[in-house]
């Protein structure tokens, strides 16, 4: 029994599959099944239930994970450990970052930090908030960049920035000419959503919903991206409620105009994710420094 039975046993039970968990470590089926044999033998009992094509842990497995978790965690997090004090410090950043933070900040983030840290390279992942966290808690990521308050007492939250929430409409819209409008006026014009699980709309939609304009908006469009709302928007279709982050573009060059709407602000916070660690990499720390 090693270490790596440890980290096979952990794979197979995160992707469900001996299959996945072979492609993912680049080694063969019958390697993946010899680890998992390894520590049934030693523990003495079956930690998985094989039926009909399927793994299911057994109340045995379900019982080792946590501990398995915690030993690999403490075995890489040593390893970490001794390289630095060797001056092998490790120089690979793994960032996981939800979509308008990957898409809009973060690049930007990173260009600044390679200023001063040019030989760190990064690893990025970017996807919704569910997906991040998942990553961050399979290890495969160091830091994970999302929207909105994340809690947890394994996790370790800090918010690093926030982002204000605008009407826009195209530049040559009516409102134009005005210096406000008011929130009751919203309802005048057709109103482009991203899909029902984004985060955006949940937030602008409560906040609608307090000032009982939400229900009065009757006209109403959805569109599956960021870019697909701004040339609808540009196009004259409708207006929309998104993150100033995402149109500092179009409002520089004219494509899109933003509304003041009188007592409306929004904004929403960017966070910081980690997981709780007895020792975090030196560069780990960098960024978060200068994050923060």
């Amino acid at each position: 029994m090693t270490i790596e039975s440890f980290l096979m046993f952990c794979r197979v039970v995160e992707e469900g599959s001996i299959t996945k968990a072979a492609r993912l470590s680049y080694v063969s089926q019958p390697a993946v099944t010899r680890q998992i044999r390894q520590l049934e033998d030693s523990y003495g009992t079956n930690l998985f239930d094989r039926e009909e094509g399927t793994l299911q842990l057994t109340e045995a497995g379900a019982l080792l994970y946590p501990y398995a978790k915690e030993l690999t965690a403490i075995h890489r997090e040593a390893h970490e450990r001794v390289q630095e004090h060797l001056g092998k410090r490790e120089m690979t950043l793994y960032v996981g970052a939800s979509l308008t933070i990957g898409d809009y900040l973060l690049p930007a983030l990173i260009g600044r930090f390679k200023k001063h840290w040019p030989s760190v390279q990064f690893n990025l992942l970017i996807g919704n908030t569910p997906l991040m966290l998942e990553k961050l808690e399979k290890d495969d990521i160091d830091i994970a960049l999302v929207e909105g308050v994340v809690s947890g007492d394994t996790y370790k939250t800090q918010k690093f920035a926030d982002d204000e929430l605008i009407l826009v409409t195209a530049y040559n819209h009516r409102w134009g000419n005005r210096k406000e409008i008011q929130l009751n006026e919203i309802p005048e014009e057709k109103m482009i959503w991203r899909e029902k699980d984004s985060g955006t709309r949940q937030i602008v939609e409560e906040s609608l919903q307090e000032h009982h304009v939400l229900e009065k908006i009757e006209n109403v469009m959805e569109l599956g991206s960021m870019q697909a709302i701004k040339s609808a928007v540009e196009a004259g279709l409708g207006t929309s409620i998104l993150p100033k982050l995402t149109v500092q573009k179009e409002l520089q060059y004219k494509t899109l105009r933003e509304i003041p709407v009188e007592d409306f602000d929004l904004t929403r916070e960017f966070w910081m994710v980690q997981k709780k660690r007895r020792y975090e990499k030196e560069i780990v720390k960098d960024f978060e420094a200068f994050l923060l």
